[in-house]
């Protein structure tokens, strides 16, 4: 008679076992993953209001250098932990990906 599944299966320790890198460049991804929507979404709601005329030329101006300087941090960050763009964007099955 073949073992059954529940057979097979380990014992469980009661402990869950994390590899300590693998769990801080997932948390990595994670974070990032966050902080690039909310990028986005900022940017896209700047480039409505540069739009729709409600910016002065100063604020323009300050929100540009803003949106770069972040990306040029986000940039930083995926270097530390060796992420491309393809990894903060997320599979979330039937809707598709994040971002």
């Amino acid at each position: 008679m073949p073992p059954s599944d529940l057979e097979q299966r380990p014992a469980k320790s009661g402990r869950i076992e994390l590899d300590p890198e693998g769990a801080e460049q997932g948390l990595a991804q994670l974070v990032l993953t966050v902080i690039e929507l909310l990028r986005q979404l900022v940017e896209r709601q700047a480039l409505r209001r540069v739009d729709g005329g409600t910016l002065s030329e100063e604020e323009i101006e300050n929100l540009g250098l803003a949106l770069m300087n972040l990306e040029v941090k986000m940039d930083e960050l995926k270097e530390i932990f060796e992420l491309d763009d393809e990894d903060l964007n997320i599979d979330l099955g039937p809707l598709g990906n994040l971002l």
